[in-house]
C-alpha cells in the first residue's frame, strides 16, 4: 500500500464542516479508516474588534476547501469526489496533486516519526481515557494514525480496542 499524503477538496464555501462530516460518516460506514486517515478544516485564531471590545473567534484559513490526509487509490477518489457538498479535488484535470512538504509547514501540520517502546505482542497497561488501567496485549501498531488495537476482556469476550500512543505504558 502506498503512503498517505495531504490532499486539498474544494467545497461550496461554508458547507466545509458537513462535508467534513459527511465524509467522516462515509469513512465509517465503509470501513476506510486505514485509507482516509483524518479530515481537517483549517481553523485560526483572529481577534475582532465587536461593539468596542476585543473577542478571540476562530476563523477558517481557506474558506471552500478541506484537508485531507489519505491514500490515493480509485475507491478513496469515489469515495471523496462523490460526497454531497464536495465540487472537487485541487489538481489539474481529474488527477488529485498531494500537498508538499513547504505547502504543509504553515498550516502547522508536520510529519512526525514517532518512536515507540513496544510492539505487538507487549503487554501494555492504559493510562488515560475509558480504559483507563486496563492491561491488554498489543495485536495491531498504527504509526500513521499513532494507535495500538489491544484486545481487553470486556463481558466474558475478548474485544478489539484501539488506543492512542499517549494514553499506553510498557507493562
Amino acid at each position: 500500500m502506498s503512503e498517505a499524503k495531504w490532499y486539498v477538496v474544494h467545497t461550496y464555501s461554508g458547507y466545509e464542516n458537513k462535508v467534513k462530516a459527511n465524509i467522516e460518516k462515509t469513512i465509517e460506514n465503509r470501513h476506510l479508516e486505514d485509507q482516509i486517515l483524518e479530515v481537517r478544516v483549517p481553523l485560526q485564531d483572529v481577534v475582532e474588534m465587536r461593539n468596542g471590545a476585543a473577542k478571540q473567534v476562530q476563523k477558517k484559513m481557506f474558506p471552500g476547501y478541506v484537508l485531507l490526509n489519505m491514500v490515493m487509490n480509485d475507491d478513496t477518489w469515489y469515495v471523496v469526489r462523490n460526497t454531497r457538498g464536495v465540487t472537487g479535488f485541487v489538481g489539474p484535470g481529474s488527477k488529485p496533486v498531494p500537498l508538499t512538504e513547504e505547502e504543509m509547514l504553515p498550516l502547522g501540520i508536520k510529519k512526525e516519526d514517532i518512536q515507540v517502546d513496544f510492539a505487538e505482542g507487549d503487554m501494555v497497561v492504559v493510562t488515560g481515557g475509558a480504559w483507563k488501567d486496563t492491561a491488554g496485549v498489543i495485536s495491531a501498531l498504527s504509526t500513521q494514525k499513532q494507535t495500538v488495537t489491544i484486545n481487553v476482556e470486556l463481558f466474558g469476550r475478548e474485544t478489539p480496542v484501539e488506543i492512542s500512543f499517549a494514553d499506553i505504558k510498557k507493562a
